[in-house]
């Protein structure tokens, strides 16, 4: 059996798994669900913001999320490659789940368009239940460092 990398199995020992033969064809189906998800339904909003807004009022964050969007498709063709676009996804909206809306949350002040975006980004986070964590920490955690050098 080959790793991603090339690196035979029994090189590394037992806690190294092979990566591809692990992640059925399901969780990829699922994965390339979840991408299409984000270039869709996340693309539908942020798009016509941007195509339709005066540049004067085009945001860093607007720019960012349509980004991700259109990496988003790469993630339906590459599920496993472009994972890290789906750790980026689950750590801002952690983030600001933390930094806003749990504060605003707990002083009773959450609502309108801040809740709207609360349940969805809580709704982002079934996201970690579908990665295919052998998979992810064989290659983003196991695997060897890149050279520096």
């Amino acid at each position: 059996m080959i790793l991603a990398r090339g690196v035979n199995v029994k090189s590394r020992g037992p806690s190294y798994l092979p990566i591809m033969e692990h992640v059925s064809l399901l969780r990829l189906y699922l994965l390339r669900a979840i991408y299409l998800i984000i270039a869709v339904g996340e693309g539908s909003i942020i798009w016509p913001q941007i195509l339709h807004q005066p540049p004067a009022q085009h945001g860093v964050a607007q720019a960012l999320l349509g980004a991700l969007t259109l990496l988003a498709l790469l993630g339906v063709r590459y599920p496993l490659k472009m994972l890290p676009l789906l750790f980026f996804e689950m750590t801002w909206k952690a983030i600001w789940l933390l930094s806003v809306a749990w504060p605003l949350w707990a002083a009773n002040q959450l609502n309108g368009p801040l809740l709207e975006t609360a349940h969805a980004c809580l709704l982002g986070m079934i996201v970690p239940l579908l990665l295919p964590w052998p998979y992810v920490f064989a290659t983003f955690l196991k695997a060897p460092d890149d050279r520096w050098r």
